[in-house]
């Protein structure tokens, strides 16, 4: 695994922070930790977007994110556990597996710009 996919691994970790944070943000410091959240998860997807498919980096994001924050939900903020939830949860990220494993890495080694 290269660089630029580790990126878009920590964005979406830090997509679950600035998501959770847009339900239960009350406060300065709450709200400043979800602007921060937002600007490293973002800043590091475009600089993913920039050597990897846009498509495939966007999807393996928002799978990713999505599963984290359900996830988070579930053990943080006493969601209900739905077995079908979490099934459903493991169908999206076999997806974004499935797109990570057939995408090519466009970068070439040496080769920033």
């Amino acid at each position: 695994m290269n660089t630029n996919w580790v990126k878009v691994f920590i964005a979406a970790f830090f997509e679950v922070f600035w998501v959770i944070g847009l339900k239960h943000a009350d406060d300065f410091w709450t709200w400043t930790g979800t602007i921060i959240s937002i600007i490293i998860s973002f800043y590091l997807m475009i600089m993913a977007g920039r050597k990897l498919p846009v498509g495939t980096v966007y999807a393996v994001f928002v799978g990713l994110g999505t599963a984290g924050t359900v996830f988070s939900d579930i053990l943080f903020f006493d969601e209900p556990f739905k077995i079908e939830k979490v099934m459903l949860i493991l169908v999206l990220l076999a997806g974004v597996v499935g797109l990570k494993l057939v995408t090519k890495d466009n970068e070439q080694e040496g080769a920033e710009s």
